[in-house]
């Protein structure tokens, strides 16, 4: 059920993130201030999820899982009043901060069902929640934007968010006993505390690198086929919807059996592949291939980093790193919009795409370094 509720929030959400640039760009926004849709949008998640991060440590689930719901609904609502780009972009911000405290709530409420033994899987099926919201709601997205009014597509998706919220009211939450058994006067709340997780650090950090890479994706890919003439990119999302969902489940089962890094440096291979094949897309075929490519390798990718986070967390820290975690991906993907936004007055997007397909490189690197470096010290136990 909280899948359920998860996926419905994600398709409320996810649907504005391919149309939002657009329609902005529609009503007379820069370059730069297009960048800004994304980026000053992620900024506000950061900064609401240390408090959350810090209240999941003492507080039961339902009534913030319920709060962020309903903040994310009322924010949508209001996106139709404003025609001035400034005002716009506050909203943005202000959508960011509940979106910080939702994701974050939603995803500890899922690792406090899953068995520890079962991690990757479980936090894998969850996953499929975001990662089918985050890929059919956009081609959702585009289908009403390019059909009808803004203002029905936001209409759309205050449905979706409704109905998430009714879901959401009648999960079984659990709370674990380290948090039960905690008071709020126990605990000195520290902003840079509740932001970072200093014992699973080392994932976020690489995360924040793949989304850096992939700001450009979520930021210009409707621009790119307006560009392009291709009038189906919603194919991108379809297969790419399709492929996770079907490599999900076994990604996951590899991570509880060998481990992260190795899942890790195949997804990334892939979607390092899938970001050049798009850059040079001409047809509905190449739109699809790169799709499927990022269904398997991206669609992947983010749950194994997320499950591995968690792995090295304490139970009563992982609302915190929930929170590091999302917010690695918020800070990378509007960092990634903001630079690509800039980058993209001087360039064709497809450069644009072949850019930012070096930062994969880099999460591969670091990776294996990493491997290296737990091997070495592997063996230095093993040896004295």
């Amino acid at each position: 059920m909280l899948m359920f509720g998860n996926l419905f929030v994600f398709m409320s959400f996810q649907m504005l993130i391919p149309t939002l640039p657009p329609y902005i760009k529609s009503i007379g926004a820069t370059g730069l201030e297009i960048g800004l849709v994304t980026t000053l949008f992620s900024i506000g998640a950061v900064l609401s999820r240390p408090f959350i991060g810090y209240m999941l440590e003492y507080k039961a689930r339902k009534s913030l899982v319920l709060i962020g719901a309903v903040a994310l609904l009322i924010i949508t609502m209001i996106y139709p009043l404003s025609q001035i780009v400034f005002v716009f972009l506050m909203f943005r911000l202000i959508h960011g901060l509940a979106w910080g405290w939702s994701t974050t709530v939603n995803g500890t409420a899922a690792v406090d069902i899953v068995p520890n033994s079962r991690l990757g899987e479980g936090m894998g099926y969850f996953g499929l929640s975001v990662t089918i919201g985050m890929i059919i709601a956009p081609s959702l997205g585009i289908f009403l934007y390019q059909v009808t009014s803004f203002t029905n597509l936001i209409i759309i998706s205050v449905i979706l968010g409704i109905i998430a919220i009714v879901l959401l009211s009648i999960v079984r939450y659990r709370t674990p006993e380290s948090v039960k058994n905690t008071r709020k006067e126990e605990l000195k709340f520290s902003y840079f505390g509740s932001l970072i997780e200093k014992t699973s650090w080392y994932p976020a950090f690489v995360t924040i690198i793949a989304t850096f890479g992939y700001g450009s994706i979520a930021t210009f890919i409707v621009i790119f086929g307006e560009e392009r003439g291709i009038d189906k990119i919603f194919l991108f999302y379809l297969f790419n919807a399709i492929m996770a969902t079907v490599s999900r489940p076994i990604a996951g089962k590899w991570f509880d059996q060998k481990g992260p890094r190795g899942i890790v440096l195949l997804c990334t291979s892939l979607t390092f592949i899938g970001m050049w094949v798009l850059s040079y897309a001409h047809s509905n075929l190449f739109i699809a291939v790169a799709g499927m490519l990022f269904g398997i390798g991206f669609g992947s990718l983010l749950p194994t980093l997320q499950s591995w986070t968690l792995s090295l967390t304490p139970a009563n820290r992982r609302g915190v790193a929930n929170g590091m975690f999302y917010s690695a991906i918020d800070l990378g993907i509007g960092l990634g919009g903001l630079v690509f936004g800039v980058l993209a007055q001087f360039m064709e997007t497809a450069r644009l795409f072949q850019i930012s397909s070096m930062f994969l490189l880099i999460v591969i690197i670091v990776t294996m370094l990493e491997g290296r470096k737990r091997k070495i010290i592997k063996q230095q136990t093993l040896s004295s």
